[in-house]
């Protein structure tokens, strides 16, 4: 991990606050947060639109009242987002969950795709915030050549806090979708490939 990222993260979560509902429906994809967000972007235009367009027919305390609803919704907003700021994405595999992963993992190099989307969906469905498993799946995908569909699994995870710890093997299988994208190389080299070499393989649990 580069020096500052931990920082820079931490940073760019934090700009979320900035806007009511925006930490809840960025980071979690709350659906209150984004009835905030929309509640609150609809007030902030009326103001702007009866303060600097429809000056003449809207009378100057109802203006003012709008900017007042708006800075109230801002104000306990962010004051409320600060307060339970939505922590982190972390997942813990217990041994149920480590040998679908590992189930799944042999399955994708034996190349039995069916097999292995069928492990990780069920692995996914158990803990949807395993940014590993979400990886291969996406890697999964791009292999049976659901090229669509890889790429939207693989971008959904790198803007996800589960998706740090491997947002430098997620940048390479969107450059490998990228070149599959474009005209067919060579049969062979479409051979099986290994893992993400952040992903170690793993032994499955006793």
């Amino acid at each position: 991990m580069p020096p500052g990222f931990g920082a820079t993260v931490s940073f760019l979560r934090s700009l979320t606050l900035l806007w009511p509902g925006l930490p809840w429906v960025w980071l979690r994809g709350s659906r209150a947060g984004l009835v905030l967000a929309v509640a609150f972007a609809i007030c902030l235009d009326m103001a702007v639109v009866t303060t600097w367009v429809w000056t003449e027919f809207v009378d100057p305390r109802v203006t003012l009242g709008i900017w007042t609803a708006a800075a109230v919704i801002w104000l306990v907003a962010t004051v409320s987002a600060v307060a339970a700021f939505p922590p982190p994405l972390t997942s813990r595999r217990d041994a149920a969950t480590e040998q679908l992963f590992v189930a799944a993992r042999d399955a994708y190099l034996a190349r039995d795709w069916l097999t292995a989307e069928t492990k990780l969906q069920t692995l996914l469905a158990i803990s949807p915030t395993d940014g590993e498993a979400q990886l291969l799946f996406g890697t999964l995908l791009r292999r049976a050549g659901r090229l669509n569909e890889a790429k939207s699994a693989l971008e959904k995870l790198a803007r996800s806090d589960a998706g740090l710890p491997w947002r430098h093997a997620i940048g390479r299988e969107l450059q490998c979708l990228n070149r599959t994208e474009q005209p067919q190389h060579d049969e062979a080299a479409d051979e099986p490939q290994p893992l993400p070499a952040e992903a170690q393989p793993r032994q499955a649990a006793a």
